[in-house]
């Protein structure tokens, strides 16, 4: 069954009339989540379903630390992997909202050290669409080189050759969002981190999440695990410097919840810019369709009613599914890289269940 074909059917069975909490829904769940466990499909994961600010049902299993025998909760500190990319999405609407960004403005009204670049789009980037590259090689993806700042990182990439015209295809890129987190530092003066701490983060209570940096240790911070021929090892860690508005983000259960609670409560933006958000923005790119920084989950003409992102990278594998109009959120954190087919499946399940 293909990722596509999964959401379509979870989408269906939401449109059946909902019923309440009960024996079924819990055990649904907590079966779900012990058996990504027991059958080692992960370490540790914590995931939560919350319907209009009620936590309907909160779940962990598993390890922070396996090898000190250290559990994982919902405060464990874990990677996000691309579910920052909808973060950054959102702080780009903010300043478009406050007049300071045009959406169909050229990037380098911005930015003018990309001329490269001028054909590109704010919405193509937001979208995928503007041609740019992803990581060159694993050597990329995996570096452990620190970049100073996200002028820095951008120099990797910023003069390769696009991959298409810019509108013309999709292509899935962080690389991309590098770009966008440079426009909202030149925009709002301040840096993304900060643009983030006090727009997003902070006004959500999300206390623990921040920019991770390769020299720091943190408190109650995962282990980062992978997945390889059919069993969970210690990852290297790598250095996430040069991909930080697009994957470059940590955070806890507990945090992401609050992220969705205030992207379904129109706290960060209104609700006719989530909906501008929510809308297809290619419709000839296969599978689930994307929108500005939201994958659209459901077959034509309802694909915005559940939104999402997830992501994988090393020691991580996360999934946040929304139903704005039900203030539905899904969250799950896992530590474990090479599994985010697994935890999205169970984040079908538990989006249907509730």
């Amino acid at each position: 069954m293909t990722k596509h074909i999964i959401l379509f059917w979870a989408l269906f069975c939401l449109s059946i009339p909902g019923f309440g909490q009960n024996e079924n829904q819990i055990r649904t769940a907590e079966e779900g989540l012990d058996q990504l466990v027991s059958e080692e499909q992960v370490v540790g994961v914590a995931a939560a379903v919350v319907v209009d600010d009620a936590v309907q049902w909160q779940g962990m299993a598993g390890y922070g630390d396996r090898e000190k025998g250290i559990k994982f909760t919902e405060t464990t500190l874990t990677r996000m992997a691309s579910v920052a990319k909808p973060m950054t999405a959102i702080a780009i609407m903010q300043l478009v909202e406050k007049a300071m960004i045009d959406l169909d403005a050229s990037i380098v009204d911005y930015l003018p050290g990309f001329p490269n670049y001028r054909r590109i789009t704010v919405r193509q980037l937001l979208s995928h669409t503007s041609g740019i590259p992803q990581y060159k090689n694993a050597r990329e993806t995996e570096t452990q080189k620190e970049y100073d700042n996200l002028t820095a990182a951008a120099e990797v990439f910023k003069k390769r050759k696009l991959r298409f015209e810019p509108g013309t295809s999709f292509y899935y890129t962080t690389y991309g969002y590098v770009v966008l987190g440079l426009i909202i530092e030149k925009v709002s003066g301040l840096s993304y981190e900060t643009y983030m701490q006090q727009h997003i983060w902070g006004p959500a209570g999300m206390s623990r999440t921040s920019v991770e940096k390769f020299s720091e240790t943190y408190e109650n911070k995962s282990q980062f695990y992978h997945y390889e021929k059919g069993e969970s090892r210690l990852g290297e860690k790598n250095n996430l410097s040069n991909r930080i508005p697009g994957g470059g983000i940590q955070t806890t259960l507990l945090d992401l919840i609050k992220f969705g609670q205030g992207v379904v409560s129109h706290l960060f933006i209104s609700e006719e810019s989530l909906a501008l958000m929510t809308e297809v923005q290619f419709p000839e790119k296969e599978g689930n369709k994307y929108g500005l920084g939201w994958y659209l989950y459901g077959p034509e003409s309802q694909e915005n009613v559940v939104i999402g992102h997830g992501g994988e990278q090393t020691g991580a594998a996360a999934q946040l599914m929304l139903r704005p109009d039900k203030k539905t959120v899904v969250a799950v954190l896992s530590n474990t890289s090479l599994r985010w087919k697994q935890i999205i499946g169970y984040s079908v399940k538990l989006i249907e269940t509730y």
